[in-house]
């Protein structure tokens, strides 16, 4: 039950992020409902196959933070087959850091301060969404927040589910579905070739892997060491780059370690005895392959639906993940400062000599931080 409960949770949380990520990446409905069908294809199995294996409860999800930086940077240069490109070159480089001590040692030494604000800035404008609709749209809006809050306050766990129920209810209600919308809503497969464009390398690939090593998978890792499971870290990150690198060719983007759902299945609630817990990872592969088989309708739908109305379900759904990282990101004193410029420069949105913001507020806290250290020491 922890296992399905973690699958539930993970999908109906950011699914509406997935999917409307991939259309202002530039995909369409099909692709994109592609791209969703063949990351849950990939975390099923990932999930099955190494908890099965190991006895350990590891789980496998999507990148959530990735996928909300994809929201924010647009269609690149080459359109989605460059995107499908730059999930391919993200995938390789997460299949490297399993081989290359250096670049695993190199993301680990980010500060997470820094990455934590990174992220942060990242999510403060799809966090704006809900607000930006309740100003537009306040009849459709505000019934979708009020049911996040009263979930938050009964029933917290399931809070964006409820929202995410409560919306597909209004739109239902009030949006027309052109004839044949759902007409080929059955999940399918459908192939992408990879186009490499160094525009979308910079803007979307090399951001996506530092996003994902830095949110996910050290977070991941962090979350089963603080369960008294440890893990190798060489096997894990050449599965994931090799499914993500799978996925690339139908549109999908980044599979890694899950962080925030992991601790559902790796917890005292998935089961009291540590050695029983490796089940849940196995459940929620099995609900992932059934929770695909609903992405392309659900693609469809969100593709004929108001996309701020969307767009403001997703922001509900990061809220928690913009308060985490916000927290992480200040509680050090030392490093606030740093942290800061890191946050309001990735949150500005600026793109210099073709690359995004997240990279130059990235380095703008590092270099900040380093020159503050060095004044400290002399």
């Amino acid at each position: 039950m922890a296992g399905v409960l973690a699958a539930i949770v993970g999908y109906a949380s950011t699914f509406t992020v997935v999917l409307a990520a991939l259309t202002a990446a530039g995909a369409s409905p099909q692709q994109a409902g592609s791209g969703l069908f063949s990351v849950c294809i990939a975390i099923g199995i990932l999930n099955i196959v190494v908890a099965w294996q190991r006895r350990i409860p590891v789980s496998f999800a999507w990148s959530t933070p990735g996928v909300a930086f994809l929201l924010t940077v647009g269609e690149p240069v080459g359109g989605f087959p460059a995107v499908a490109g730059a999930f391919l070159v993200c995938a390789g480089l997460i299949f490297l850091t399993a081989f290359i001590g250096p670049l695993a040692r190199a993301i680990a030494a980010i500060p997470a301060a820094l990455a934590n604000a990174m992220l942060a800035g990242m999510l403060l404008s799809l966090c704006l969404a809900p607000i930006t609709a309740v100003a537009e749209m306040p009849t459709l809006a505000l019934p979708i927040l009020a049911a996040w809050a009263l979930g938050l306050r009964f029933a917290r766990r399931y809070a964006v589910p409820i929202a995410v129920v409560v919306t597909g209810i209004i739109l239902a209600a009030t949006t027309h579905l052109p004839a044949g919308t759902f007409d080929g809503a059955w999940p399918t497969l459908m192939p992408v070739v990879p186009a490499f464009t160094l525009d979308a390398i910079i803007r979307i690939g090399l951001p996506f892997y530092v996003v994902t090593m830095a949110s996910q998978n050290l977070p991941g890792l962090a979350v089963m060491r603080a369960n008294g499971f440890m893990l190798e870290t060489r096997p894990i990150f050449a599965l994931t780059g090799a499914a993500s690198a799978a996925t690339a060719f139908f549109g999908g983007h980044t599979s890694n370690l899950a962080a925030i759902t992991a601790a559902i299945c790796a917890g005292p609630e998935a089961h009291p005895d540590p050695g029983r817990r490796w089940p849940a990872p196995v459940a929620a592969g099995f609900a992932y392959f059934v929770l695909g088989l609903a992405a392309s309708a659900a693609a469809a739908f969100i593709a004929a639906s108001p996309p701020l109305l969307i767009q403001a379900v997703a922001g509900l759904a990061l809220f928690s993940s913009l308060a985490t990282s916000l927290a992480a990101a200040l509680a050090d004193e030392q490093v606030r400062l740093p942290a800061i410029l890191t946050f309001v420069a990735t949150a500005s949105g600026i793109t210099i000599v073709g690359v995004g913001a997240p990279f130059w507020g990235l380095v703008g806290g590092i270099v900040l931080l380093l020159m503050l250290r060095e004044r400290k020491a002399s």
